[in-house]
């Protein structure tokens, strides 16, 4: 009979701290402008050690004040009159809380404020908050739907992510799983037939002819007829027909309506100017407030405090949040200022010559120009204004992938399908161009494209394919 012991033992495994400063500065990244003006308003009116420097203040207002003996956090939360801090609107209470009397009660309030529409982001976080994850795991869900655009697709991939948190990819994608069972159904689909897929399974067509089509001949499914996809299915046209209406019936995005927001005006997060022969990259915060540390925090450092420990505790938080907001907008502004300067050095002659100027760039290219991660450049450019002497765009314009040619150079991909859309459009519509034939009209300008590389492109103008484009003569 063998004899089990067991003996103590130590073992050091990597564990993930996602610490609350990266998930606010990674928030924040997200947000156009507008939006976060509005957060940083409802932040100072939700901490009372948030304050907004007027405009009147002078520079010695704002001045860091002399520099006082070292202190520890706690010895400074000790050191507090909170009574004097939280001010007479405050009671405290016998087990320690207190009351808030500035709150204005809903009487007092000349009007119904509407509640701003829940977003994707919301949406997801609020189901995240009622599943059995652990705290290392909402974490890495937290930054996964931070990844998740407005239709629902998920915009970076497992290994971006796991590279940026600095985890195994397998974590990412065991969070990914739950998070892809979260309503609506499809979300977190990296592309159209992962979404479809999703439908169908919920539906109860897990296997079905409908789900094979999706899985392998989604390219088929636009290109080939009813009687070709038979054929190639060995099936009968009727059942094919029956599946197709099932796919067509399907949302292409898993989002598709639900999270539908107000136009709302483009105010660009940057704005490049040329001074004499230089550009020149602010960011564009004139409307944003400027925070600091409530200054009563400060003049009460040094007297004591009877207070309870909750409260201690309450300030202690709030003091922290404060300095997050504030380090996280700071970190924002410099990302943002940093990524489009290494823009506008690489693409200089865009911005000396105009659009037709434009050169392949990459993501990638930047991310090591200024030493950041592929998915941080991504945040930066999604859905970000710079305004320029050209006008204003997205940031993500100046993304372009390239295409060789014969000549030896890159052309952007936007110019490339700009050339696709010009030979559609100079096509005859009793006999339009197949994606072949696209190919090697293309090749006859020295720009050499597969097939499928032009039908990709085509696809992504929302240009449907040649037998959907023919016209029949009428007469």
């Amino acid at each position: 009979m063998v004899e089990l012991k067991l003996t103590p033992s130590l073992s050091q495994r990597p564990d993930l701290i996602i610490q609350p400063g990266l998930i606010q500065s990674l928030k924040l990244l997200m947000e156009p402008i507008l939006n976060l003006e509005m957060i940083v308003r409802q932040r100072l009116s939700d901490n009372p050690l948030l304050e907004e420097v007027e405009q009147q203040d002078s520079p010695e207002d704002i001045a860091t004040p002399p520099e006082e003996p070292a202190r520890t956090e706690d010895q400074t939360i000790e050191r507090i009159d909170w009574q004097e801090f939280l001010g007479e609107d405050h009671e405290y209470l016998k087990d320690g809380g207190y009351r808030d009397y500035s709150v204005v009660s809903d009487e007092d309030l000349p009007e119904t404020i509407s509640v701003a529409e829940k977003t994707m982001f919301d949406y997801l976080m609020e189901q995240l908050g009622f599943t059995r994850l652990s705290d290392k795991q909402k974490e890495i869900g937290s930054y996964i739907i931070g990844n998740i655009d407005e239709a629902g697709f998920l915009t970076v991939s497992v290994e971006e992510m796991a590279t940026e948190l600095k985890v195994e990819a397998k974590e990412i994608a065991e969070v990914l799983a739950v998070i892809k069972k979260f309503d609506p159904t499809g979300v977190g689909s990296r592309d159209l037939r992962e979404c479809l897929l999703a439908q169908l399974d919920e539906q109860g067509y897990n296997g079905s002819l409908a789900w094979i089509i999706v899985d392998k001949h989604l390219k088929d499914l636009e290109n080939k007829s009813i009687t070709q996809l038979a054929r190639i299915l060995d099936t009968h046209p009727e059942k094919v027909d029956q599946a197709v209406k099932v796919i067509r019936s399907l949302s292409p995005y898993p989002a598709a309506g639900r999270f539908s927001r107000p136009a709302v005006p483009i105010v660009p997060d940057l704005i490049v100017e040329k001074i004499g022969d230089e550009f020149v990259i602010y960011h564009n915060d004139k409307n944003l407030p400027q925070l600091r540390i409530n200054q009563s925090y400060k003049n009460l450092i040094r007297r004591g405090s009877n207070s309870s420990d909750s409260t201690k505790q309450y300030i202690k938080e709030k003091l922290e949040q404060a300095r997050w907001l504030i380090n996280a907008i700071n970190q924002r502004r410099t990302t943002m200022v940093n990524v489009m300067t290494a823009i506008v050095e690489e693409q200089k002659e865009f911005f000396e010559h105009g659009e037709s100027h434009l050169k392949p760039l990459t993501m990638e290219q930047i991310a090591d120009k200024v030493g950041m991660n592929v998915a941080t450049i991504s945040r930066v450019a999604n859905g970000k204004y710079v305004q320029t002497p050209l006008g204003m765009y997205e940031i993500k314009y100046f993304f372009n992938t390239g295409v060789a040619t014969q000549s030896g150079e890159d052309l952007p991909k936007r110019v490339v399908k700009a050339k696709i859309e010009e030979i559609i459009k100079g096509e005859n519509p009793a006999t339009p161009y197949s994606d072949q034939e696209i190919a090697r009209l293309l090749g006859k300008q020295g720009i050499m494209l597969a097939r499928r590389t032009v039908t990709k492109y085509r696809e992504e103008l929302a240009i449907k394919a040649a037998r959907y484009r023919k016209e029949v003569p009428r007469g």
